[in-house]
């Protein structure tokens, strides 16, 4: 009896189910020294090795299989009986390596049998409130279909075989989620069965209700319109009552992504009170007009997918399997007078995502990269390859390293081999990325993930590096192998104080690559890096590096975008509104919302302008919902705009 399902087994995909380095070691031991093989006549490979070891692998997946070691897991016997089965099998390389196959053919009798009633139960409850997913299907890049969940990745490695499925998740954890993969890939194949990349919504309620029909959503609306309405400046500590109210209704109705934007309301407002210099008119903006347009996304059976507008249903927290993590820099933001934020940035292979550590030191510049986290220093985590079994990932991508003494974590230093990368997080051709960048919808609708356009694009040539004194800001004309420009650029920061002379030392050289996040401003892509691969093993984090050393001449940058500063006049006047309040505002706000409109005109924005326009004439003398409503229209409108530029 042939086990087709071993000899499915690709080196990768017995890494994904193990580690790298048992594979790396039963190579070698199978290689010098072979067990001697057998099959049963139910399919159980059998093994006995030279020194002693005896195994066996029934089929149904690796962690089925047992040996004599005494070891715990999946040891490294049953990782060479699989290497050494496949060697003596002459059919191994007839296998095709992509096969075209769905998980949706997975019956959820199936299902059941394989993790059990109580976790099946558990993605129904799921299923009912419903969920996004991203289906990929096989590929030559990649042989095995997978699905992007909010809190993890499934990956199906053999076909028509749920024993061998990996997931970033902790075994045991969110054993759900391979349910919600397959069913994710049967509404894919009814939706878009020729697609290789397709984004479903699954599940959900019948009826036509918002958010089922709980009201969670039209309260967390009715308080951005109070906040709009009254304005931070005069809202007081009475709206806190209703601010909890509110989320603990998101939070029982499972609206992540409106969940968390409440609590950024509520952070908002307290940093006003408080005299914050976190507090800004245009995040608070931002907010208010985020919880309308989400709302309106899914209102009256939108069109729009609903569980990744509003995250129904998304982990709060998953704990993840041992995980390989490349770092791909840092950024280094100021909170408040003393305090400096790091966030950073990880390349997550296994689940082809970009996930964010965010920590809040009192350190100085100086020392701050020396500040450990994990066992860690931060400069290390930034610019190393991290392997660990303490990671615990957030459904907006975050991911923490819990400290044990059990679950390890190892860091080695990084040679920057990021274009190894899966493709979804390596920009080769910067005309796909421009694509890329065209689908996606609006901002204030997409989920609230964070690193969401962290990528890393290869570079092959720098073209020009330009620095402008009065901006202080940094830009370098790149190209990638195909002769396509983007534009590297950078602010100075008082919490980064050397990170332009960093960027510019690593661009005087050969630069391989760089991650950043990626965006379009005046229909050129731009890049704002975090970190850089130069020369033949190195990596470059300019947020932590040390002021002074290579110096950039300055060229002064003339011109400039008018539309681009049309646009944003626009936006800074329509974020004073919820800061002031719609009904506290001074009378010559009318006038300047005539003269934006004016402009917006000039430039061509004609319906930017009609929407200012309205918004001018419905204030009147005591303004409610409606003008509200105006409010949104034109905001929502000029952000939109400010994308597209």
């Amino acid at each position: 009896m042939t086990r087709a399902d071993l000899l499915a087994l690709t080196p990768d995909a017995l890494a994904a189910l193990t580690n790298r380095g048992l594979v790396k070691r039963a190579t070698r031991e199978v290689e010098a020294t072979p067990p001697a093989v057998t099959v049963d006549g139910d399919g159980t490979v059998r093994g006995r090795y030279a020194d002693g070891p005896e195994t066996s692998l029934p089929a149904g997946g690796l962690e089925r299989g047992s040996c004599t070691c005494g070891a715990t897991g999946i040891c490294r016997h049953v990782v060479g009986l699989v290497l050494a089965y496949q060697s003596n099998e002459p059919d191994t390389e007839a296998v095709p390596e992509t096969r075209q196959w769905s998980p949706g053919r997975f019956t959820d009798e199936q299902l059941e049998a394989r993790i059990g009633a109580r976790q099946l139960a558990a993605a129904r409850r799921t299923h009912r409130a419903g969920y996004a997913a991203r289906v990929h299907r096989p590929s030559t890049a990649d042989a095995a279909p997978r699905v992007e969940l909010g809190s993890a990745t499934v990956r199906f490695l053999v076909p028509d075989d749920l024993g061998f499925v990996h997931t970033d998740a902790v075994a045991g954890a969110r054993d759900d989620v391979l349910a919600l993969a397959v069913w994710a890939f049967r509404v894919a194949d009814a939706k878009a069965p020729d697609d290789r990349d397709v984004q479903v919504d699954v599940g959900g309620p019948e009826t036509a209700g918002v958010e089922g029909g709980d009201g969670s959503l039209d309260a967390a609306v009715r308080l951005a319109d109070e906040v709009l309405l009254t304005g931070a400046t005069h809202v007081g500590p009475g709206l806190a009552g209703t601010v909890a109210e509110v989320r603990q209704r998101l939070d029982r109705a499972g609206l992540r992504w409106p969940l968390l934007a409440v609590g950024d309301l509520e952070e908002q407002l307290a940093a006003y009170e408080q005299r914050g210099s976190t507090y800004s008119h245009e995040r608070l903006a931002g907010i208010v007009a985020e919880l309308h347009a989400r709302h309106r996304a899914v209102a009256n059976r939108g069109s729009s997918l609903r569980a990744r507008v509003l995250g129904t249903q998304e982990a709060a927290e998953t704990p993840m399997r041992r995980a390989r993590l490349d770092g791909l820099g840092c950024r280094v933001r100021a909170v408040g007078d003393t305090d400096r934020q790091v966030e950073i940035y990880f390349a997550h292979a296994d689940s082809a995502t970009v996930l964010v550590l965010r920590r809040t030191f009192g350190d100085a510049v100086e020392t701050l990269k020396t500040r450990r986290v994990g066992g860690a220093t931060v400069a290390q985590l930034a610019a190393g390859n991290v392997v660990t079994e303490s990671a615990i990932r957030s459904a907006s991508r975050t991911v923490r390293l819990a400290t044990s003494r059990v679950a390890k974590t190892t860091v080695t230093p990084s040679q920057g081999a990021w274009t190894s990368l899966p493709d979804a997080l390596v920009v080769r051709d910067l005309r796909d990325l421009a694509a890329e960048l065209d689908r996606l919808p609006p901002r204030v609708v997409r989920p609230r993930v964070e690193a969401e356009l962290v990528r890393v694009v290869q570079v092959a040539e720098v073209r020009s590096v330009r620095y402008t004194p009065g901006a202080q800001r940094l830009d370098a004309v790149i190209a990638d192998p195909a002769g396509n420009p983007a534009t590297i650029t950078a602010t100075h920061t008082a919490a980064a104080p050397g990170a332009l002379d960093a960027i510019a030392a690593a661009l005087d050289g050969p630069v391989r690559a760089v991650a950043g996040t990626v965006g379009r401003t005046g229909g050129e892509i731009v890049v704002e890096p975090l970190g850089l691969a130069v020369g033949d093993d190195a990596v470059v984090v300019p947020d932590l590096a040390p002021a002074g050393g290579f110096r950039v001449d300055g060229t002064l940058a003339v011109g400039g975008d008018p539309l681009r500063h049309v646009v944003d006049a626009a936006v800074a006047l329509l974020a004073e509104v919820p800061h002031r309040g719609l009904r506290m505002l001074p009378p010559t706000f009318p006038n300047r919302l005539r003269d934006a409109g004016e402009m917006l005109t000039r430039v061509g924005l004609h319906r930017a302008a009609a929407a200012v326009g309205a918004l001018r004439a419905g204030l009147g003398p005591d303004p409610d919902a409606v003008a509200a409503g105006l409010w949104v229209d034109a905001y929502l409108r000029l952000l939109v705009t400010t994308e597209l530029q």
